[in-house]
Parts: structure tokens; sequence; C-alpha cells
């Protein structure tokens, strides 16, 4: 591709490694976020597109967080950045979400409608939910030992953030557009009761899993600070996990980068301090 590649939301989870991983190929890129990235970039504020957009060919979309819709931001900036000359463009979405839904889902329909090039990368669960203060699962296993969802025995493909960063690259360097949907897992099916266990192998300490009913479990998302319209939408995602919509393996990150995707078992032993408590 000629000219730069645009990340929005470099400073983020996948973003991050997303830089890096550009950066290792020596493509030229433009990291965005509101602070600490080459250029500040504020999906609410139009003034702001134009000096990202600067010579750039690619952009890797992600989402602003907590926005319940964020297609109705996303989608006019997409229509600014082809304007501008940006030809090719990778979505970061999620694997429980389909073309025909709202929010990411109409995002997801205007790259295929509109952009030249594009990608749409899909992944499972986030193994680092589980790790820190950042996500309710991290801050329940560090005060309580426990994860809490009403999720019951349904299953999930966890994946690595630099797992998914990987193919997301790929997509973004590769000579040849992908034009495609990439459904990113990590190699094994799930359970929370599963994490958990795997977790106090792992580590020598007690984890275990908490199951709620939906009423509950919104209780504690909001009561974590997230907005009841956010609440709503990961509690319906509990239930598509509990349904068994998300108990599923790919080959995603094997056939796209060449390398296996990394365990949960890994992932927690590399991780074991990070979840010490007391």
């Amino acid at each position: 591709m000629s000219g730069a590649i645009l990340v929005t939301g470099a400073t983020g989870k996948t973003g991050s490694g997303v830089v890096r991983g550009l950066r290792a190929l020596g493509i030229p890129l433009r990291s965005a976020g509101r602070t600490g990235a080459d250029v500040r970039f504020e999906w609410t504020d139009p003034s702001t597109y134009d000096e990202a957009l600067r010579g750039v060919s690619g952009v890797y979309l992600v989402a602003p967080p907590l926005e319940s819709d964020p297609s109705l931001v996303m989608i006019p900036f997409i229509e600014h950045a082809l304007r501008a000359g940006a030809r090719r463009f990778v979505l970061l979405s999620s694997s429980a979400i389909e073309a025909d839904d709202a929010g990411l889902g109409a995002v997801d329909r205007a790259l295929r409608d509109r952009a030249p090039e594009w990608a749409i990368v899909k992944p499972s669960w986030f193994m680092q939910n589980f790790v820190g203060r950042w996500h309710p699962h991290g801050t329940s296993l560090l005060d309580d030992g426990v994860v809490v969802t009403s999720t019951g025995d349904g299953r999930v493909g966890f994946v690595d953030v630099e797992d998914i960063a990987a193919v997301a690259v790929r997509a973004l360097a590769d000579d040849r557009s992908h034009d495609t949907a990439h459904v990113v897992t990590g190699p094994d099916a799930l359970s929370y009761a599963d994490v958990a266990a795997v977790l106090s192998r792992a580590t020598g300490q007690s984890f275990r899993h908490v199951q709620v009913d939906d009423a509950e479990a919104k209780r504690r998302l909001v009561r974590a600070q997230l907005p009841p319209t956010v609440a709503d939408l990961l509690v319906g995602l509990d239930a598509r996990i509990r349904e068994g919509a998300e108990d599923r393996v790919t080959d995603t990150v094997l056939r796209v980068t060449g390398r296996p995707p990394r365990s949960f078992e890994a992932f927690a032993q590399a991780n074991a301090s990070s979840f010490a408590r007391g």
C-alpha cells in the first residue's frame, strides 16, 4: 500500500499491538488517540479528522468505548476518510456481532458497501479481560477471587489481544486486500468455570465462577460504573454465550499469521503474578 496507515485507538489493547506490528514491518503509520499518540483524535470532534487522515491510505478502526451505537460517529468518519483518499479499512468488531445488527453491524455493512478494500476482525472475548482492573472480571478476581456471569455452562474461545492485533496487521499490510470477515478465537472453547480452574492451577490460588441471573449480572455491571445501556448489551451477550453462540474455535490466527494462537493455559501461566490477591 502507498501512504500511511492510521491506527485509531492506538493506545488501547489491540491498537497498541497493531502499532507495534506495523512498525516491525517498517510500514508508515500514524497513531491516533485522545492522548499519548502521534495525533489527537476524537470520534465526536470532526475538526480532528483532517490532520489524522493526512497522507493516509489505510485505517484501523476501533470503536469509541462505552458507546451504545458507535455507527453514529464511525460511519461519518469513514465517509470523510474515503473523500480524503483512504482505500483500505480494517474494523475491530466482535464475534458476537453480525453484519445485520445495529451499531458495529452497521459499520460492518458500510465498509462492505463503500470501501474499496476492507476486512472485519471479529475476535471472541479477550483473555486480558481477566487481568487488572480495566474490566469488571479482572476487578472481581482480584477483590474476591470470583468471576461473575450469567453465562451458565456456555463456552467461549477466549483469545489473546496480541493474536487479534497480529491478524489485523496482516489485513492492513498484505498486498491483496482480505475483503472478508475474520472470526478470531483462541485454540480452546472454555466455560467460565473452566477459566477459574485454569487460573487456580496456574497461580496456586483458589478462583471460582459464580453464576447469577441476568438481572443480578446487570446490577453488578452498573455498580461497576458501566452505563445501563452498555450493561444491557453485555448481559445480552452473556445470554448468547449461555445459549452456545460462542462455543467455537477457528483457525484464523494460524491461517492468516502463520503461527498458532496462544492458549488460555499459557496466558494464565505467563500472567500468574497479576492474579495475586491480598
